[in-house]
């Protein structure tokens, strides 16, 4: 089973979870659909 990591994004803070395909030493960031914020934001992983 491939490891949970945390995204948070960065306009509202909220924290949204995906699984990642493989592991990587960088940081993801991504451009998600935030349903707090009612559009997409980039997401930054957590730790």
């Amino acid at each position: 089973m491939a490891k949970k990591i945390v995204l948070c994004c960065e306009e509202c803070g909220s924290r949204n979870y995906t699984y990642p395909e493989k592991e990587n030493a960088t940081r993801i960031v991504l451009k998600k659909y935030c349903p707090r914020c009612n559009r997409h934001t980039l997401h930054k992983q957590t730790r």
